[in-house]
């Protein structure tokens, strides 16, 4: 089992190359998503809670993501079926300005190889990661 970042040793969460991998793409897509569409700001926050994280990104634009019709010549856009994809869980709340997109990844998989959501002692209940502000350069 991988151990990226220490995870184990921290917070006592096992963390497979997968998890991480997936967690990822799902923090690049979100990300890249609200730097292009969002006029204003961009807030990441990472949260472990359950033997997984959550991944939110905040931005300032209040129009909500929707999945694309299926289109095998359809050129990029496939950032919300890929997060929908990977993650046990997707949501979206709109705010007062803006809104927050949120997926949930499993940290560990279990021996069969099916996404497995332990609950681990050791590991309090709710870990939040940190926040972290990007500021979106430039226009749409």
């Amino acid at each position: 089992m991988a151990d990226p970042d220490g995870l184990w040793a921290v917070h006592g969460l096992p963390v497979t190359e997968r998890a991480m991998g997936m967690t990822q793409l799902v923090v690049s897509e979100l990300v890249t998503s609200a730097v292009k569409y969002a006029p204003g700001p961009v807030m990441l926050d990472l949260q472990i809670s359950d033997g997984a994280v959550r991944v939110s990104v905040w931005d300032s634009d209040p129009v909500l993501p929707e999945v694309a019709v299926t289109d095998p010549q359809r050129v990029g856009r496939h950032g919300l079926e890929i997060t929908l994809a990977v993650s046990q869980a997707y949501e979206v709340r709109r705010g007062p300005v803006g809104k927050c997109v949120t997926a949930v990844i499993a940290l560990a998989d279990d021996p069969g190889g099916n996404i497995a959501w332990p609950h681990h002692p050791l590991a309090p209940p709710h870990q939040a990661l940190g926040s972290v502000s990007l500021v979106s350069v430039g226009s749409r």
